[in-house]
């Protein structure tokens, strides 16, 4: 894993935290015990908040969200920490970044399990969220093991992981903004232009998700902190892009999260193979291409709203 000097920045085991130290927070160990528990208890936590939130409206929405969000994160943290799961990972501390997908793959679930209608069709959207999130924490553990270090299978896994939660959270962002899904109108009614405040909050939220999993994928790639923050921000903005340039098309129901995870893949190859150098060619490249598109995208949009 990166040094302290590099993307892996950590965070103690689970408990109060006590001081800062090379880029770490030291945290009071909590006692070992057995993992399995624990996990479990994390999955049906997140899928009960999730399915609250089936039935919530308005700002209890953004409640749950919260909610949910603190509690993945605490919970990683615990079980990460916890030398039955990833052995003596807690020693030197736990990479933030491994906290990073499980989060988003709850919160995804939280929105996305909108769309499913009230009824027993939520019961398998329940059962596929905690399937998910157990995947998700399966994956972290294995990434986060100090015996060897994470393999390519390890890694290659990861990205598997990160591009489905990627969809879900796409979805669950469509899902909560209104008009964020296009093509439910009735039939033969035309698309109508998004408006633009919920237009620019679906992008930030798309862009949002997307730099925290380019950040996650940054770290798989081992470069350094600066390195990785640039290509969360690249990510970003390209599917910040994305998601305004598909809703301007009115690409109809859940295309349009397929399209951006696509998106993300590419994104995330092109940021594989490029040099990792920000002022190397390729970098100005990306930047002024994302620039030229976002001024074209945000034209398209205001000439479809006014």
């Amino acid at each position: 894993m990166p040094s302290s000097s590099s993307v892996g920045q950590g965070i103690g085991a689970a408990g109060a935290v006590t001081s800062f130290g090379r880029g770490r927070l030291r945290a009071v160990r909590a006692r070992s015990g057995d993992a399995a528990p624990a996990r479990r208890d994390l999955e049906i936590v997140a899928a009960t908040v999730v399915g609250m939130a089936a039935v919530l409206d308005g700002p209890l929405v953004w409640v749950a969200a919260i909610l949910l969000l603190a509690a993945m994160l605490l919970g990683t943290l615990q079980i990460l920490a916890d030398p039955a799961e990833a052995g003596q990972a807690g020693e030197s501390g736990i990479p933030v970044e491994s906290l990073i997908v499980p989060a988003v793959a709850a919160i995804g679930c939280l929105g996305a399990i909108r769309l499913v209608p009230v009824g027993l069709g939520v019961i398998p959207a329940l059962a596929a969220t905690a399937f998910l999130i157990d995947r998700a924490l399966a994956v972290e553990v294995r990434l986060v093991r100090p015996e060897s270090g994470p393999t390519e299978d390890d890694r290659s896994l990861a990205r598997v992981t990160m591009l489905v939660v990627a969809l879900v959270a796409f979805t669950g962002v469509a899902a909560v903004v209104p008009g964020g899904i296009a093509g439910l109108e009735p039939a033969g009614t035309p698309i109508a232009p998004m408006p633009l405040g919920n237009l620019l909050f679906l992008g930030l939220a798309d862009a949002v998700i997307a730099g925290l999993l380019g950040y996650r994928a940054a770290a798989l790639r081992e470069t350094s902190l600066r390195e990785a923050l640039w290509s969360a921000l690249t990510y970003g903005v390209a599917i910040a892009i994305g998601a305004a340039a598909i809703r301007a098309m009115g690409i109809p129901r859940l295309i349009g999260p397929a399209l951006l995870m696509f998106l993300f893949y590419l994104w995330d190859v092109l940021h594989g193979t490029a040099p990792a150098r920000r002022r190397d060619p390729r970098w100005i490249w990306q930047t002024a291409v994302l620039a030229g598109l976002g001024a074209l995208v945000a034209l398209w949009n205001l000439r479809l709203v006014g």
